[in-house]
């Protein structure tokens, strides 16, 4: 089952450590209880845990839940620490953090807003 995620309306991650331990109903309840977001949105779920070489995605695609296991062979996410806080990522800064990279990139060219001619 492949799945092509990129035109997802939302891609959320979990901040801080997820018992690695909870299946797709008990990381179901974290989102909606914990962060009060609804589950079944046109949204992608990013977990990780203590070892931070392994995470896992949760993500409704209208008939069921998928939910996405993997474990790296070779290095670390750089995983945001905040266990209270769940952020919005855009495709990029996914790209940067299943990479290994920080989600914060200095060196890379910001977008800029609109400017008057």
């Amino acid at each position: 089952m492949k799945h092509d995620f990129t035109s997802v309306q939302n891609i959320y991650i979990i901040c801080g450590k997820t018992d690695m331990r909870k299946g797709i109903d008990g990381l179901a309840a974290l989102i909606q209880d914990s962060f009060q977001l609804d589950p079944y949105s046109d949204a992608v779920f990013l977990f990780s845990g203590w070892s931070k070489d392994r995470y896992k995605c949760l993500y409704f695609d209208g008939d069921g839940f998928a939910m996405l296991y993997k474990r790296l062979d070779n290095g670390k996410l750089q995983w945001p620490k905040d266990e209270k806080e769940v952020r919005n990522l855009t495709q990029q800064e996914l790209r940067w953090l299943l990479e290994g990279l920080s989600l914060q990139q200095p060196k890379a060219i910001a977008k800029s807003a609109k400017g008057v001619f």
